[in-house]
């Protein structure tokens, strides 16, 4: 049985491989036809999708995630050969190839599944993680009728989502049933004659969870999703306690208001979000962006005067010697966390693959300065 590990079997992994999906919509169309206005104090046309793990969860309890999840077996499974037969004289399935050099794409993509037993490519296994957790923790589901595949194949499909043609009943009862066992995603795929909307799905980055903070490790693929319309979402009540749609400056200022706590990597790319206001130039930037590929972000912890010192590549991990000498501080990239609900960014490094920096302080929704 084939497993996603891509270590060897005599060694223990040091992490676990998963995906997650930052999720982008657009906010839903009035009566009149029209996209409701934000209000004047938000400078943003969307929203972002955050969940709250359970308080009982045994990583991260009562943190606000991206919806997202551990790679199962069944992402990989072979009977996903049949479910995208009409892509199957496409390579990797119709996605398009990063121009980045395999010797310098993070392991979790560039690693040959084909050698360790998988018919399926990494690139499109992990969105299908990504799709089928998205699913079970917040019940959007993110699919093309097979109907419709051939109009689909020369477009950008993620800007024309729209929400699946089933009751609410039926998709209730097959998220139960893929939540029981994650084999039923392809069930439900062929029963409802549908393909998970792997293409909408554009590579943004790679964070792998640093020693020693959290006990458990995950190295984890992110991707970034554009919808026009925010979709029917609802939690699980398992993993997930509670929902919500904000705009990234909205979801930053209750963090720093002690309302809500995210893990450093949401509030990095919550961060970076913040550069792109609008949905059209942010999905515009995912999607062209995507082809240079990413960087892997293993982040090194270190205590200094009673506060966490995260530093990033393109720091250079010799300035642990330097965070008391501005002087010598050359190329910053590094997170300071005073506790759960104060974190700071110091970036001065041109961020590789053309990916974009974060706002060091995005603006409040309330128009106050923000202490970032």
């Amino acid at each position: 049985k084939f497993s996603s590990n891509r270590h060897k079997p005599s060694r223990k992994p040091h992490w676990r491989e998963a995906a997650t999906l930052i999720l982008a919509a657009g906010h839903r169309l009035e009566s009149s036809g029209e996209r409701a206005q934000p209000p004047l104090s938000s400078r943003f046309d969307y929203d972002v999708l955050l969940l709250k793990r359970s308080a009982k969860s045994g990583f991260m309890p009562n943190a606000y995630v991206f919806p997202g999840g551990v790679l199962d077996p069944s992402d990989f499974s072979g009977d996903w050969l049949d479910i995208f037969k009409p892509f199957s004289s496409c390579p990797n399935f119709g996605l398009r190839q990063t121009k980045q050099p395999v010797e310098t794409r993070p392991a979790i993509f560039a690693t040959d599944r084909l050698k360790l037993g998988s018919p399926i490519p990494g690139d499109v296994a992990l969105r299908i993680c990504a799709l089928r957790e998205t699913f079970e923790e917040s019940g959007v589901l993110l699919v093309v009728p097979k109907a419709e595949v051939k109009s689909f194949k020369d477009d950008c499909p993620s800007k024309h989502y729209k929400e699946p043609p089933f009751s609410e009943n039926e998709l209730s009862e097959w998220r139960a049933l893929v939540n029981q066992n994650p084999t039923n995603f392809i069930r439900m795929c062929r029963e409802l004659e549908v393909l998970p909307n792997i293409w909408a799905l554009h590579e943004w980055a790679n964070w792998i969870t640093p020693v020693g903070i959290y006990g458990r490790r995950f190295d984890t693929a992110f991707f970034l999703c554009c919808l026009q319309e925010i979709p029917h979402t609802i939690q699980d009540e398992k993993e997930i306690v509670d929902f919500q749609w904000s705009t990234p400056s909205e979801i930053l200022q209750c963090y720093q208001e002690r309302q809500m706590w995210m893990a450093p990597p949401q509030f990095y790319e919550l961060s970076r979000m913040c550069c792109l206001p609008h949905l059209n130039d942010l999905h515009s930037f995912a999607y062209k962006r995507a082809l240079e590929g990413c960087e892997q972000w293993l982040p090194v912890a270190l205590l200094e005067n009673e506060q966490y010192i995260s530093l990033l590549p393109g720091t250079g991990y010799r300035l642990y010697h330097e965070l008391n000498n501005p002087e010598k501080q050359s190329a910053l990239h590094r997170m300071t966390i005073k506790d759960s609900y104060t974190t700071a960014l110091h970036v001065t490094i041109k961020p590789k693959y053309k990916h974009l920096l974060p706002v060091m302080e995005p603006a409040s929704p309330q128009g106050t300065k923000s202490q970032l």
